[in-house]
């Protein structure tokens, strides 16, 4: 119904797979950011979930400020629950950014809003949640992967503006393939043919643990000739 809190489905695991940043967090909140209006042949078609935090919140050395008592923890769980109930789309929106006010590190707060957001493709908000959240975990992956999704879901994509989030990522863990391959490509598109071959090459060589990221690596390489 118009103006309804309505949310596409969240899936409740992630396999293997060209996912993103889904594929560093597997847990039964997962759930993955859209890959909408983009060039590359991973997007396109792939109307998917927002990635949800798997686990963002859990050992990530957050500050202390940013832990909730129990009684704000309590009264921001209870604003989730009864925003994501809610018909009034607006009202819920603003019951779930009250609830990352009181307890930051409420988790499904975040989920949901990134699903509102993205299944309206406003991928600014997208990116207004994930800010928010690095200001409490700083070193969480998948919030800089999805900062960079969601730039990268614009129509044309905004590569340039994307391209620290997804350093930044891999800076996090140099390990990431998923990381690896979309700052190839992000270098692909902004011309940097060196660095995106770096990039792209080191993604292309996980083909035992990410098949498809592997796979994907190897197709933007072939198109820029540097297989």
């Amino acid at each position: 119904m118009p103006g309804s809190f309505s949310l596409p489905a969240v899936p409740r695991a992630v396999s293997a797979g060209v996912r993103p940043a889904a594929l560093q967090h597997a847990s039964p909140h997962a759930t993955i950011l859209a890959v909408a209006r983009t060039t590359n042949s991973i997007r396109i078609g792939a109307k998917l979930a927002l990635l949800g935090l798997v686990g963002l919140l859990l050992a990530m050395g957050a500050p202390a400020t940013a832990r909730a008592d129990a009684a704000s923890a309590a009264k921001a769980h209870s604003l989730v629950d009864a925003a994501i109930n809610m018909t009034d789309s607006q009202q819920a929106v603003k019951l779930l950014w009250q609830a990352t006010s009181i307890d930051p590190s409420v988790e499904d707060a975040y989920v949901y809003l990134g699903l509102y957001y993205n299944s309206r493709s406003q991928f600014d908000q997208v990116v207004a949640v994930y800010k928010k959240l690095i200001k409490y975990e700083p070193n969480s992956l998948s919030a800089y992967l999805n900062i960079g999704e969601a730039y990268m879901s614009f129509t044309p994509p905004k590569a340039a503006e994307a391209l620290p989030y997804y350093q930044k990522a891999y800076q996090i863990d140099s390990t990431s393939a998923f990381a690896a391959l979309r700052l190839g490509e992000v270098y692909a598109q902004l011309g940097n043919r060196e660095q995106a071959a770096h990039y792209l090459n080191q993604a292309a060589t996980n083909s035992t643990k990410n098949p498809a990221v592997a796979a994907e690596a190897r197709k933007v390489l072939g198109d820029l000739g540097a297989m």
